[in-house]
């Protein structure tokens, strides 16, 4: 149901009328999301912004209940009974280890194999060379483990990234992987020519090397 149908004669807590405008700004970029051509896109993809977003609206909220401790909790739970908030993704953030997890989605072990949860939540340290920097496929996100974020936020799919985010070890391999300006490196770093791509790339299987070259290919907006 959409977001202003749901409130409509719904007599909202005082408080309210501070957040509306911003709540409605993230509202519109959702509805944006959702009806953005997907032309040239794999059906996953469709999903990055919209999980993106999401996020970052609720850590909105999130920040104004429990970090600047600004919110009344009548109005917190008004907001999450009325599915404005996401309640369930809010209240995994004060729990540690989750402090910034990217979506509910990754740790609901039965939507990855083998039972487990998405590889967003194993610190990049951690990981193997294949899945160092690649974002989960539902979800777009590259790492929510504690200390991996950046900004205070997951690494995002499309978030800016400096050779000193990616462990030491896979330093040279991951510059040809975010070279490309706006789509992860600094300004100054140039694209590598085809030639001098990470040798390793040639290995990797078809399904991670299709996301390799989305992601230098700009991926999302």
């Amino acid at each position: 149901m959409a977001y202003r149908r749901r409130l409509k004669n719904k007599k909202p807590p005082g408080g309210w009328e501070l957040i509306e405008e911003v709540i409605e700004d993230f509202e519109a970029q959702l509805k944006e999301a959702v009806n953005e051509e997907h032309e040239g896109r794999r059906k996953n993809e469709l999903t990055w912004k919209i999980n993106r977003i999401h996020w970052e609206k609720n850590r909105f909220i999130y920040d104004l209940m429990y970090v600047r401790k600004v919110m009344s909790k009548e109005l917190y739970e008004w907001l999450v009974r009325e599915k404005v908030a996401d309640g369930a993704l809010i209240s995994k953030w004060r729990k540690p280890g989750y402090e910034i997890l990217c979506s509910m989605l990754a740790i609901q072990k039965g939507n990855h194999n083998f039972g487990t949860t998405s590889h967003c939540r194993v610190p990049m340290a951690l990981r193997g060379a294949q899945q160092r920097i690649t974002p989960d496929v539902q979800i777009g996100c590259i790492s929510c483990a504690s200390g991996d974020g950046k900004f205070g936020a997951p690494i995002w799919w499309n978030t800016p990234l400096e050779e000193d985010d990616v462990p030491d070890a896979a330093a040279e391999q991951h510059r040809a992987q975010w070279g490309q300006e706006g789509a992860g490196m600094a300004p100054s770093r140039k694209r590598p020519a085809p030639e001098e791509a990470a040798p390793e790339e040639e290995d990797l299987p078809d399904e991670v090397r299709q996301r390799l070259s989305a992601l230098r290919d700009g991926g999302l907006d």
